[in-house]
């Protein structure tokens, strides 16, 4: 998983994951009118917009990115329309050359651990084996330690899979109790020293693991500092963008060689065509794709 990413990073030159996350505001309202003036203000009108939206942002971004991030809670607001919209989405995604990141944040122990880690390993049904998600990786909460991550290694390995492990989120009140001091560090150091030692048990050829880690680009100083500490975890970056982090913030996140980490911005390049006037409801896909490519450009200045 963690060696296909990164050629498919090198191959874009772009190391810019697009967030497919529609609220139900985002997306266009002709969008919303046609879809609820032929099903009714039903949830299938919702997923048949959903769909629609993100396979126009897809096919306007996928020669230019190496990943969308698919954010799970978006979807299954809607029940099971919104999952079906979710599994489209992952499908089409692939089907375009895309890694898909399901960012699911599950975080249990035992059985229900084992349950979740099928987002992974798919589910066997007598002789039958199904992956019914289809995601390359998925996020994870530590906060139950290694009992909730466990489950998830073995479909790491056995099928090249990936995780991305909160340490360091962009929000501003994660720091309640990831900046808490213990033993004379603070919580999320402590995180990532887990995440390291978790990570030799599932590792790729090209000197990353498959188990990486989550590091917001809002802090700077521990980001940079994160990145020294865990030379062999692969970042995903979130809070590029609509929350203030630009490619400048994100130098020291990435190695010396430029690789390590992958930056989402999901608001900033799916609501694109809302700040700017030369788009409008029917362009918003075109809006996306010149999102993509500033963000691919400031984020190349950023480790050149």
């Amino acid at each position: 998983m963690i060696d296909r990413l990164m050629r498919k990073i090198d191959l874009c030159k772009n190391p810019t994951v697009v967030g497919l996350d529609p609220t139900y505001d985002i997306i266009p309202e002709t969008i919303r009118k046609k879809m609820t003036e032929k099903y009714g203000k039903t949830s299938k009108a919702v997923r048949k917009m959903i769909v629609g939206f993100n396979k126009q942002i897809i096919d306007e971004t996928y020669d230019l990115i190496p990943a969308v991030k698919i954010q799970i809670a978006m979807y299954e607001k809607y029940g099971t329309e919104g999952i079906r919209a979710y599994l489209e989405t992952i499908l089409y995604a692939q089907k375009k050359g895309l890694f898909v990141i399901g960012d699911i944040k599950r975080g249990d122990i035992a059985s229900t651990a084992e349950a979740y880690a099928s987002h992974l390993g798919g589910v066997d049904i007598e002789d039958t084996h199904f992956d019914l998600w289809n995601e390359d990786a998925v996020t994870l909460n530590p906060y139950m330690g290694f009992d909730g991550i466990e489950p998830f290694i073995d479909p790491c390995n056995k099928y090249d899979k990936g995780l991305f492990i909160l340490v360091k989120t962009s929000n501003p009140s994660g720091g309640e109790i990831q900046d808490l001091i213990a033993d004379g560090r603070p919580v999320y150091e402590h995180v990532s020293d887990l995440v390291s030692r978790w990570g030799r048990l599932s590792m790729g050829s090209d000197g990353y693991s498959r188990i990486g880690a989550v590091v917001g680009a809002t802090y700077k100083k521990q980001g940079e500092k994160l990145r020294k500490n865990m030379p062999h975890t692969f970042f995903l970056v979130p809070g590029y963008g609509a929350q203030g982090a630009t490619g400048a913030d994100l130098k020291g996140y990435f190695d010396k060689d430029g690789r390590g980490c992958i930056v989402n911005s999901s608001r900033g390049i799916i609501a694109a065509y809302r700040k700017n006037e030369r788009y409008g409801d029917h362009n918003f896909a075109e809006a996306a794709r010149e999102a993509v490519i500033k963000m691919k450009y400031d984020l190349g200045r950023s480790y050149v």
